[in-house]
């Protein structure tokens, strides 16, 4: 069975990522778009660097262009924010890139977005799911890729300079220009590379790659980026005397970063940084929105200025879409994904992270100082977290005991509230929580817990995998 989660279908090469199932998922959604009148305004497809993404892409046009839809197919691996971009400029529809974007290199799978350059909703991919079970291979309507470009059903495209000026027109250009910052970018084997280089040396940034190039196991490491995995790029920011390190993962719309003492900032620190910095520096005004994983420091900078911040569920199309109804200024997760109000839509670590070399540009200071100086404004907190993996006869127990049972540890904190929007989450009364939640993209229970020390919140995160005999 197909099935999308909160960052689209992803599925093991090989097993459930497989030729006739791309095939089926393009079937799926071009019924969609013909039952909904959609189809005049074409379908946009990209793909990313990962094994099989190249032919994914092609074999997934060529059912589109079979059903009469006018394919503009990017032909070669791209960030998917560019593919976003371009959905969004071109105003179709429907449009999707080839990526199991962070996942292991032995996944891929499809990312699905809808008008605006949007993450699909529930609604759609549910739908989605629905036509392929329903259909078999004698349903497909399919033309050969070569014969689909030449009866111009298949228009190769480029977008990448177009989204490019974008971000160079959308950020301070000229104060990176005065700045001269050393810049050095880890793609992780993964597409940033081409974009954030050229958007950064226009700033006459000095900048230098690592782990560049083709390499489908991604080196033999999680293609994404943290503590664990920049530990390259940790080390040489520091030792070679860089202002920033960025790194980015598979497809690019999520990133990790790393100040000049080569220590990793985490995501939820990036969002603080750049909406204290908006907010403060630039003068801007707007809400927040962050998903319930993310730090609730971000809800004091944004009432410290006379702000809101809206949490929502994991998966960034409640984000994009809780900003679209309030015209937030900025939405971000603590997995690294981040977007601000006039860009696109969706997570782009490329655009992340020249606004972060611009934060530094203009300011005239240091990651580290920045980060000082909202945590003497707000008090510190530590997100803690806990991947916990179990067998698939073991997630109905633990589903009943998180959900039906609402069965809970005897926690030294007074809490204010429980919520099962999404997950398990419990509010303490001195402003803690502590979440668990299965993911939507892997076979895990993620375990979150922010307090005021990272002692104190690794020590919940303890207790609920002892409480959960994880």
């Amino acid at each position: 069975m197909i099935k999308f989660g909160t960052g689209g279908w992803r599925a093991f090469i090989g097993e459930e990522f497989t030729k006739d199932n791309v095939r089926l998922v393009a079937q799926a959604l071009s019924n969609i778009m013909i039952n909904e009148n959609a189809v005049d305004k074409g379908f946009i497809i990209g793909y990313d660097r990962r094994f099989l993404s190249d032919k994914a892409a092609k074999w997934f046009s060529e059912v589109l262009a079979g059903n009469g839809i006018t394919v503009s197919f990017i032909d070669k691996f791209v960030p998917t924010p560019i593919v976003m971009f371009k959905a969004k400029e071109a105003g179709t529809i429907y449009s999707a890139c080839i990526t199991a974007s962070h996942n292991p290199a032995d996944y891929n799978g499809v990312k699905v977005f809808i008008e605006g350059g949007r993450d699909a909703d529930e609604i759609i991919t549910a739908k989605i799911e629905e036509q392929t079970a329903s259909l078999t291979a004698s349903d497909i309507s399919s033309i050969d890729f070569d014969q689909a470009v030449e009866e111009s059903k298949v228009n190769i495209i480029n977008p990448m300079n177009e989204f490019v000026d974008s971000i160079i027109n959308f950020i301070d250009i000229e104060a990176i220009k005065k700045a001269n910052l050393r810049v050095l970018i880890d793609p992780m084997f993964g597409v940033a590379k081409n974009a954030l280089q050229t958007v950064l040396i226009n700033g006459r940034c000095d900048v230098d790659v690592i782990n560049d190039g083709e390499n489908p196991s991604f080196g033999g490491l999680m293609p994404s980026p943290s503590a664990a995995t920049l530990y390259r790029l940790k080390h040489l920011v520091a030792h070679e005397g860089y202002d920033i390190g960025i790194g980015t993962d598979g497809d690019a719309d999520r990133l990790g970063i790393i100040d000049e003492k080569g220590n990793f900032i985490h995501p939820n620190e990036v969002l603080m940084l750049l909406y204290y910095y908006l907010l403060e520096y630039k003068g801007w005004k707007g809400s927040v929105v962050r998903n319930i994983a993310t730090t609730h420091l971000l809800d004091k900078i944004a009432q410290d200025h006379g702000e809101n911040c809206f949490e929502v569920p994991v998966g960034f199309k409640h984000i994009s879409s809780q900003m679209e109804t309030d015209d937030s200024l900025l939405g971000g997760e603590s997995s690294g994904g981040l977007t601000i109000r006039g860009h696109i839509k969706g997570k782009d670590g490329v655009f992340a992270s020249s606004l972060l070399v611009e934060m530094i540009s203009v300011t005239g200071k240091k990651l580290s100082e920045l980060l000082n100086e909202i945590y003497t404004k707000y008090g510190y907190a530590y997100t803690a977290e806990g991947d916990c993996t179990f067998k698939p006869s073991e997630k109905e127990a633990l589903y009943n005991k998180i959900y039906i049972e609402k069965s809970l540890p005897e926690f030294e904190y007074e809490i204010e509230k429980v919520s099962y929007a999404d997950g398990l989450k419990v509010y303490f009364k001195n402003g803690s929580w502590v979440l668990a939640r299965f993911s939507g993209t892997e076979p895990l229970l993620r375990l979150f817990a922010e307090t005021e020390g990272r002692e104190s919140s690794e020590a919940l995160v303890a207790q609920f995998k002892a409480f959960l005999s994880l």
